[in-house]
C-alpha cells in the first residue's frame, strides 16, 4: 500500500498545519518580519518590513495591512472571541489610516506596532485555552 503523502513546510520555522502551536509559530515568524526584522544601524531599535514598505505612499500602506490582516485571519481561524478579532482589526485599521499620513505616519509605524500588539492577544488566548502550545524562551 502506498503512504500517505504528508504536507511538508517550505521552512521548518514556519510550519503548515492547521493546529494551535503551527498558528502560534506562523503568527510569531510574521510578527518578527514585520515589526522586529532590522536594527537601524548605529542603535538598537528594531525596524521590521512594516515601517519599511510603509515608506512608499499608499501602496506600501495597504501591503502592510494586508500582512498585517493576515495575523487577523489566523486569530479567526483560533476561534478567538469577536471582541478580539475587533481589537486586532482597530490596531491594524488605526495603524493603517495614521501610517498613510507622509512622514509623520511612516514614525508612527515606527512607534505603534501593531503586530505586536496583535501577538500579544492572541498569545494571550492560545495560553488561556492552548496551554501546550507556549514555548519556554531561553
Amino acid at each position: 500500500m502506498p503512504q500517505q503523502a504528508r504536507a511538508v513546510p517550505l521552512r521548518p520555522e514556519f510550519p503548515m498545519g492547521s493546529d494551535p502551536a503551527s498558528v502560534r509559530k506562523r503568527i510569531e515568524v510574521m510578527e518578527k518580519l514585520l515589526e522586529r526584522s532590522f536594527v537601524v544601524p548605529g542603535t538598537r531599535l528594531p525596524v521590521g518590513l512594516d515601517s519599511i514598505i510603509g515608506l512608499v505612499p499608499v501602496a506600501g500602506d495597504l501591503v502592510a495591512a494586508g500582512l498585517g490582516l493576515y495575523c487577523v485571519w489566523e486569530a479567526r481561524n483560533l476561534k478567538m472571541s469577536k471582541w478580539q478579532l475587533a481589537r486586532m482589526l482597530g490596531n491594524v485599521g488605526f495603524d493603517t489610516l495614521v501610517g498613510a499620513i507622509p512622514v509623520a505616519g511612516d514614525l508612527f509605524d515606527f512607534l505603534f506596532m501593531s503586530n505586536t500588539r496583535n501577538l500579544r492577544i492572541i498569545r494571550k488566548h492560545l495560553d488561556k485555552h492552548h496551554p501546550h502550545t507556549g514555548i519556554i524562551e531561553q
